[in-house]
Formats: C-alpha cells, structure tokens, sequence
C-alpha cells in the first residue's frame, strides 16, 4: 500500500512536472507559486546578452597605426576647415559694398589673365589652362570673352547697388552667349566630339557643340538655326531691358540718335531735341503723353473735359450766402494744391478730393463715415505751383485747400502777381445781418501719420504662433491690423479646429505676450478669422485737428458730425449726432471721458454757427466745462446747480413740445424738412399772424456728470429724459449723458432703453460694462482714451483711441467764437414748470421755529414731520405747517405719502435760502 500510495504521489509529481493539470490541493498550489523568480531569472539570462554590446576586439594585426593616422587626419580636417570658416565669417561681416568691389575685380583680373592667354600667346601653366578651358569651351570666339568679363566688372564698378539689374544683365549675357556659340558651331559644320580637339575649338567649342547637337539631332539642322536665332534676340533684348511690344519705339529713337530718321514734334516733345539724349524711362507713347498731358495748351479738349467734371463735382459748403468772397485765381488754385500736398507729406492727411487730379492723390472712404488717409504721392511728380510769399500764409492755404470750395482753372497760364492770401474766414450770413466766421482748423494741431508696423508687433506675432505651437492648436497669425492703442491679431483656424480652443487660451496669452489686457473677438465682423486685441508698447496720440481735417476733406457740412477717434484699423471715427440720436458716455475715473466731451463740444463750435446748433451744458462738478463759459452757442449759462439742471430739462420737454405743434400744424415730420421748407419760403402763416417763423437750431444738451443729477432729484430727472429721449429725435434735440458710475440706480432700465447709442470707456468692473454696453468688454480697456463705440443699429461695439485737444487749442477756439458773436441767453430756461404753493397765513411768530425747521431739514438732509415733532418739540399739526412752510418756499419738495419727503437745497445754500425766509437779500 505504502508503495503504490508513493507511486501514485510520483506519478502526481510527474503529471504536475509535465504540466498536466491535477487535483487543486494545497501543495499544488504552494508548488505553483514559485514559478516567478524563474521567470525573472529568465528575462534577466535575456537582458544580459543586451547588456554586453561591446564584442571582445581582435589584435589588431597593424597595431593601432591606422586608427593613430585616422585621429590625426580628422584633427587636421577640423583645424583647417575652422580656419577656412574663420575667415569666411570675417568676408560675411564685410560691407556689402567691399564684397561687390571685390566680386568686380576679381573679374577684371580674371578679364586680364583670359586676355593674355587669349590675344596673345601666354606660356606657362596658366596659359596652358586659358587655352584648355576658355578656348576648349568657347571655340572661335574665346577672343570676345575677355570683354565680356570687363564689361561685367565694370557694370558692378559703376552700379554697385542694382543687384537685380546685375542679375538681369547676366543671365541675358548666358542666354546671348550659348545661341551665337550654337550659331557659330553649326556654321563650321558642327563637328563633333570624335574628330578631336582642334576641330572644337575651331567652331563653337564644347557650348556651341552642347548647344547644337541636341537640336540637330532631335530637329535637323533647318529647325535648330531659328531655335538658336530666338535664343540669341531673347538675350539681347533681357540685356538690353526692352519688351518686345517696344521694340519699334527703340529703333526709332535709335534712328532718331543717329540722324537716319527726321523726329516729328511728338518726338521732340518726348525724346528730347533730335541727336539729344532723350528719357530711357518710358517705353510706351502713350504713357509718356498721359505723363506730358498737363503742358497742353489751354484750347486742349481733355483740360475742358477735366474741368466740366471738376466743376460737376465741386458743391457749396454752406446755403447761405457769403458777402465779401473773391474768385480765386490760378496762384490760390496751385497754392491750395501744393498746401494739400503739404498736408498729405507732413501731416498723413489725404489731399482735398477737388485737387486730388492735380496732386495724383485719392481719398478712399468707408460708408461715408470712416476715412482712412492714403499713401502719399512722390513730391517729385507734383507740378511746379507758386505759393504765397508771405510764409505766415501758409496755414490759411491749406485750411483754403482743405475746405472744398474752390474752383479749379488752367494752371498752364502765366499766372499774375503773387499776393498774399487772406485767412481761412468762411463768412456766413446769420439773422440780423451778423456775419458770423467759422474758427480756423489751424488752430488745432497736426498730428504725423499713425504707424503700420514696429517691431514690438513682430514679437507679439512670434510670441502667439509659440502658444499655438506649445498647445497644438492648428491655428496661425494672418495678419494684422495695428491702431494707435491696441493692434488686432487676425488668427485663421485650420480645419476641424474649435473657436473656443483660443478662448481658452486668453491667459495663456496674455502671459505670453506680458500683457493682462487681452481681448479675444471672435470672430472679427465680416472675417472668417479670431481676433486678438493686445496693447502697443508704443502708443500713439491722436489729435481733434486730423480728425476735423478729414471730415472737412469729405465734404460733409452736417453741423453735428462730431469727431471721435481713431479704430483699431488706423481709420477715423466721426459720428453724426443727429443719426445717433443720443449717447451715453460712461467710464470710470481716468479713462478719457472729459476728453471726449471736450472733443464733441470742440467739433461743434469748430463746425457749426450759432443758427446751426445750441448748447445746454450741465456740469455739477463746475470745473469741467468752465472753459466754454460765454461762447455764443450757449443757450443758458453752463449750469452747475443740480437743482436748476432738472428745471433745465424740463424746458427742454416743452420747448420739444412746442416744436412738435409747428411741426403738426404745419404738416411736416422733422425738424430739417420745417427748416428747409422756411428757408424756401414754402411755408405761409395765416392772415392776421404777427409770428415770425425763424428755423429751429439743434438743441444739444450735454450733462457731464448724470450720477449727481440722479442723487437730487431722481424721479424729475428720469422723467425729463426717458420723455426727451423717447420723443425729441424729430425735433431736433440730442442728449449727451456722461456718467463715472454706470449703475443701475443711476442708468436706469428706461434710460437704457431709451440711448441707443453708447460710448464705453475704462470701467472698473464688469458689472459696470454690462450696464453700458450690456455685454462684456469695457473691463479690459486700457484707459487714457481707449474706449468701445456701440452706435445705434450695430451688433459689435468698434474699438477705437478717443481724440485729444489740448486746453490750449480750446481756448484758441472759444476766444475765435466769443470775439465773432455775443451770447443770447433765454431766461426761462432755469425756471421751475411748477407753481409754488401760496399760503394765506403769515408766517407771524414762528419766523425762529421756520428756521430751526429749515436749518435741521437741509443739514440731515431727511425731510420728515415725525422728526420735526421729535426734534422741536412741537405737536403734529405744527410740524406739517412748518413742513408746508418749507414746501412753498422751494426747501422740501411736494409729499409722497408716508414718504420723507425730498430735500431740494444743498447745505451750502442753507444761508441764502434762511436769508429769504427771514425776508433779507439772498
């Protein structure tokens, strides 16, 4: 038993050796577990060979002899080449000058050594190589190689810098050189290779040979000579620079030179006296007689054709009439062209569209609004034109050419004596016979023209290409388009590529480029591309001046167009008021919000008369406008008391009522056509009518701090302008609110809805940005002007660097208008609608009491009976008499219910209005 049980275990010992699979018992599985250090075992027997790459060497049978002269060949290698490379470094950072110098007499001694081994016979080893290699290549004309070489040397000699040329010239020479060489070979009967040397170099040599053979031997000979016969005129004429539709103009003026051929007047108007050097720049007549137009005579059909459409073009500034204004002459006419000039190459503004024939200079626009200047014209191509003697009026000739009111006469006749010019002085006719004189542009300053490129844009350009790259996002820099403030980045994404993987990246970004103020459009308006708003390092000014300048090149009289800026495109932005029809202006401290006002106010007195617009300005912080104080086009003095401004807006409610019921009883819509048809005479009043119907101005009213307005009578000043806003678009009347705190307490829900035209600066938040341009963006604007333009009817707000005039030029201008007119004030400007409350009761023995109230009311600011009560110790029919005491008398306003009621003087007013109660001079 004891046997076959340990037969058995064997046989189990076996089976489990073999791998068979057994009984799961415990020592079959303590047996299995030891299996894994075999196996690593194993891969380590594996690794091991891996490990031992290096094979035992063999005795070498040399004894290390050829790897010593191997190391000591390579070393020598290394040093010769770092030696050549040395030097080849040094020719590098040669002048380019000296390296074409040096190009140049190395073929002149080149041309030498050719030419004595050629024109004569040269022994020696050199003279051995010429014959081999110039007479072996070139055959029967090596003679002529020597001059070739010189004339190249001396061509790069005399034109060091025409590397084009230089190139042009040699490879017209290569193609000359091999279809002459052709030409040559198969005249001498094209032998070949086989009949030896001395037969080659009597011929064409081996170019003239490589050159013939394959088109005699894939054509014939009578096909082979006209191929090489074009190759050799197609090098002449590269050499010589000369098209083929030009080739009998050559040859004219070649017989011209030579005397064969008698020159006509044309041909001495073009080429020069006959047998004299002519003009080598022009090749087709017909462009140098479109160059030479201008000296016709003045009988010529072409200047009167030019003239009717200069004539047909040119329309009046104003409609009214201008006494005292002179024809101008051809000395004004060619002044004006060169002053427009002068303010195209000085001042980077396009030339007048009236003399833009005469200056070659083309003024693009952009929906009639935005004007970019163009690229000037060469100075040299203008027509000589003479211009004042006196350099002081120079200013009033480019103001004269700026102001699109002159005709342009022949400047081919002898002009008269120069005189000087009088000043840029429109004069336009106002009622009762006052000649009112729009300011001088020259009173605001020149701006130079903007920037396209710089080098801090190329590194944003290699900085956002390596976020794309590090990300693998498959996206890639475009282009660009670079304002005075930021530049936008045009980023095209490639296909299946996601917008919103560059959104994401807007940090990323903005630590690549080192700048925290980034904006992502995506995508830019009318581009299939994202745009990336990033701020220059170096930013740019813009002035009102080049602003009003341009808009005075368009021609758009419109007395609202107001000036604005500059876009991230590097074009102006004007707005008509008028169209827009109000604005909110908005921004935090800093951001350029009382630069723009100023530009608007600026834009309006530099463009329209007093007849044209009128102006209530509201500034309750009183040292922001105090600078227009007594201009003409003020309706009231600047107003400063947030009290009389809510008077101020509702006279504006009733006098756009009142032009609402001329506008009906008359039957007219707005306010331009009523104008028009009273200037027309169209409109009649009916008999016994004393009135005399005179046209509405366009009202302006400009508020520069609304917030201050809201805190001191809300519910009147809300009122006034959702009616304004909602209702005096037709009557010619435009809000301007300005505001530091765009929150939704001061601009309401219903102003809102009301201004559809915003103009955002630097704001501190975004909440703010969303009460402005109810969308994200005016949080990452940079401030000192750069703002966000939504104007009516847009979907994006447009980016752009506000104007800027300085406080110099601003007194300039209200110096220039107070000196032409005197204001006309209106005294119910200020005068509250409401009548005040009339008692009958004296106010007898409670003079103190009245005091105390009014004195305890205005220093807390809460105007509430229960405190009276509380406070004087008074019942409760007292403290609302004195309460109603207050209310007549302008201190509290009228009860809203169990309301306190609102407090209407300030406590610096407390004196004057206790001065009144107690029956003293205020």
């Amino acid at each position: 038993m004891a046997s076959r049980t340990s037969g058995k275990g064997s046989q189990s010992d076996a089976g489990a050796a073999k791998g068979r699979p057994g009984r799961t018992t415990a020592p079959a599985k303590k047996t299995a577990a030891p299996r894994k250090p075999p196996a690593k075992k194993a891969v380590a027997a594996k690794r091991a060979p891996v490990k031992k790459t290096a094979p035992k060497a063999a005795p070498s049978p040399t004894g290390g002899v050829v790897w010593l002269v191997r190391g000591c060949w390579l070393g020598l290698a290394h040093l010769v080449g770092k030696a050549f490379r040395g030097i080849g470094r040094g020719a590098k950072n040669l002048d380019p000058a000296h390296r074409k110098d040096g190009v140049a007499l190395l073929l002149l001694a080149l041309a030498l050594i050719v030419a004595a081994g050629t024109w004569s016979n040269l022994s020696g080893p050199v003279g051995d190589l010429v014959t081999m290699l110039v007479t072996g290549a070139f055959g029967r004309l090596d003679l002529l190689v020597p001059i070739l070489l010189g004339v190249m040397a001396v061509r790069f000699i005399r034109h060091p810098e025409q590397s084009d040329a230089n190139g042009r010239i040699g490879i017209g020479l290569s193609a000359l050189v091999i279809g002459v060489l052709g030409l040559v070979h198969i005249a001498c009967g094209a032998p070949g290779r086989d009949e030896g040397t001395t037969a080659m170099q009597n011929a064409g040599g081996l170019i003239g040979w490589a050159a013939s053979k394959p088109l005699i031997f894939t054509m014939g000979a009578p096909l082979a000579v006209p191929m090489l016969v074009l190759l050799t005129v197609f090098g002449l004429l590269v050499v010589t620079a000369t098209p083929v539709n030009a080739i009998p103009q050559r040859l004219r003026r070649l017989g011209i030179r030579l005397g064969i051929i008698a020159p006509n007047e044309y041909d001495e108007a073009a080429y020069g006296q006959p047998g004299g050097a002519g003009r080598p720049d022009r090749h087709d007549a017909e462009q140098w007689r479109a160059r030479t137009a201008g000296a016709a005579g003045p009988g010529d059909p072409a200047d009167a054709a030019e003239e009717a459409a200069l004539a047909k073009r040119r329309r009046p500034r104003r409609a009214a009439a201008r006494p005292g204004e002179r024809e101008m002459d051809a000395v004004d006419v060619a002044a004006a062209a060169a002053a427009a000039l002068d303010g195209v190459v000085y001042g980077g503004l396009p030339p007048n569209p009236l003399v833009a024939d005469l200056t070659q200079g083309i003024t693009p626009q952009r929906d009639g609004v935005e004007v970019t200047a163009p690229v000037p014209p060469a100075r040299e191509e203008q027509p000589a034109a003479p211009v004042a003697e006196d350099p002081a009026d120079a200013p009033h000739e480019r103001t004269a050419a700026a102001s699109g009111t002159l005709s342009v006469p022949d400047l081919t006749k002898a002009p008269p004596e120069t005189q000087a010019l009088p000043p840029r002085a429109e004069q336009l006719q106002l009622r009762g016979d006052i000649t009112y004189s729009l300011p001088s542009l020259d009173l605001l300053e020149k701006g130079g023209p903007g920037k396209t490129r710089s080098a801090a844009n190329d590194s944003v350009v290699a900085a956002l290409t390596n976020v794309f790259t590090e990300f693998k996002v498959d996206a890639q820099v475009t282009g660009f388009t670079r304002g005075p403030t930021v530049t936008r980045y045009e980023v095209t994404l490639g296909a299946a590529v996601k917008v919103e993987r560059i959104t994401a990246l807007a940090k990323n970004i903005a630590y690549a480029v080192a700048s925290p103020d980034v904006r992502i459009i995506s995508p830019i308006p009318g581009k299939s591309a994202v745009g990336i708003e990033i701020p220059n390092t170096d930013r740019e000014m813009v002035n009102l001046g080049d602003v009003l300048r341009l808009a005075d090149a368009a021609e758009d009289d419109h007395p609202m167009l107001v000036a604005l800026g500059k876009d991230v495109e590097g074009g102006y932005v004007m707005a008509n008021l008028a169209k827009m029809p109000h604005v909110l202006v908005a921004g935090a401290t800093g951001s350029g919000k009382s630069s723009c006002i100023n530009c608007l106010i600026t834009s309006i007195m530099v463009r329209a008369t007093p007849e044209d617009v009128r102006m209530v300005l509201v500034d309750p912080k009183r040292v922001e406008l105090t600078a227009y104080e007594g201009i003409p086009h003020l309706i009231t003095p600047i107003i400063t008391n947030p009290k009389r401004a809510a008077e101020a807006l509702q006279w504006v409610v009733r006098e756009m009522d009142l032009r609402y019921d001329d506008l009906a009883a008359f039957g007219y819509r707005h306010i331009d056509d009523f104008n028009q048809a009273i200037r027309d005479g169209k409109i009649k009043l009916p008999p016994g009518s004393e009135r005399e119907l005179s046209p509405y101005p366009y009202l302006l009213v400009i508020v520069d701090e609304l917030a201050d307005l809201m805190m001191v009578a809300p519910r009147d000043v809300e009122d006034s302008i959702v009616r304004i806003t909602q209702l005096a678009r037709a009557a010619g009347i435009h809000l301007v609110l300005a505001t530091q705190r765009p929150s939704v307490d001061v601009v309401t829900g219903l102003i809102k809805a009301n201004v559809p035209s915003r103009l955002a600066f630097a704001t501190s938040s975004l909440a703010d940005s969303r009460v402005i341009l109810d969308q994200p963006g005016a949080e990452k604007l940079i401030g000192k002007g750069d703002g966000l333009f939504l104007p009516m009817g847009a979907n994006k707000p447009v980016r752009l660097q506000g104007a800027f005039v300085t406080e110099d030029e601003i007194a300039g201008i209200v110096q220039h208008c107070k000196d032409q007119m005197a204001p006309v004030f209106r005294d119910d400007v200020t005068v509250g609608q409401k009548q005040k409350k009339e008692i009958d009761e004296e106010i007898g023995d409670d003079l103190d009491l009245l005091c105390q109230a009014a004195e305890l009311v205005v220093s807390t600011q809460f105007g509430s009976t229960s405190m009276l009560q509380r406070k004087l110790r008074v019942g409760f029919a007292k403290a609302g008499r004195l309460m109603d005491l207050m209310e007549s008398r302008g201190v509290v306003g009228p009860s809203e219910g169990s309301k306190a009621r609102d407090v209407l003087i300030k406590p610096d007013e407390l004196d004057g209005v206790l001065a009144v109660i107690r029956g003293e001079e205020p």
